[in-house]
C-alpha cells in the first residue's frame, strides 16, 4: 500500500458528498423495486447448496438450466425480504480462481438479525471457517469458491450506527 494524502482524499469525499448526496427528505424516490439477484460463480452446485443452505441457513428455492451456458445451472438462495442470492456453475469451462478486480466484486452484505448472527458465528466457527469479526456485528468470511462475504447484524438501511437509506 502506498503513502496517501488522507486529508486531501477526505477533503475530496467532503465535496463529493457537498455535490451529490441530496437530504434524505430531499431524494426523488428510486426508480428500482430492489436487488432482484446477485449472481455469483460456484465451481461445485453441491458444495455451494451445503455452504449456503445448510452452514448459513439460506433456503434453497430454485435450481434450473441456465440458458446461456448449455449444460450450467442457475440456482437461488433466499436471503428474506424478497432478496435473492444465485449462482451459475460453468461445468467444462476453466473460470479459475476468484479473484478482486477492479469493477468486480469486492464482498457481499447480508443483514441477519443479531440472535441469527451469533449463531452463524458460532457455526462459522465449529465448521473450521476462516472469518474475522468486526465491531460486534460485522463478520467476514469467504465461500467455498473464494467470494467474500459479511454478515451484518445490522439492520437493512444501517451500517454501524449510520443511517445509509
Amino acid at each position: 500500500m502506498t503513502d496517501h494524502d488522507l486529508t486531501a482524499i477526505e477533503a475530496e469525499r467532503v465535496r463529493i458528498r457537498a455535490t451529490h448526496l441530496r437530504p434524505a427528505g430531499e431524494r426523488p424516490a428510486s426508480s428500482a423495486r430492489g436487488l432482484h439477484h446477485t449472481a455469483l460463480i460456484s465451481s461445485d452446485v453441491e458444495t455451494t447448496i451445503r455452504f449456503y443452505q445448510d452452514l448459513l441457513e439460506f433456503p434453497l428455492t430454485e435450481l434450473i438450466d441456465n440458458r446461456d451456458y448449455p449444460g450450467s445451472s442457475h440456482f437461488f438462495f433466499d436471503l428474506g425480504n424478497g432478496n435473492l442470492l444465485a449462482f451459475f456453475d460453468f461445468p467444462g469451462l476453466d473460470v479459475g480462481p476468484y479473484a478482486e478486480v477492479l469493477g468486480g466484486l469486492h464482498h457481499v452484505a447480508i443483514s441477519v438479525d443479531p440472535v441469527h448472527w451469533d449463531r452463524l458465528v458460532a457455526k462459522l466457527e465449529a465448521a473450521g471457517v476462516e472469518h474475522v469479526v468486526h465491531s460486534g456485528v460485522s463478520v467476514y468470511f469467504r465461500d467455498p469458491d473464494g467470494a467474500r462475504i459479511e454478515l451484518i447484524a445490522d439492520p437493512l438501511g444501517e451500517m454501524y450506527g449510520e443511517h445509509v437509506l
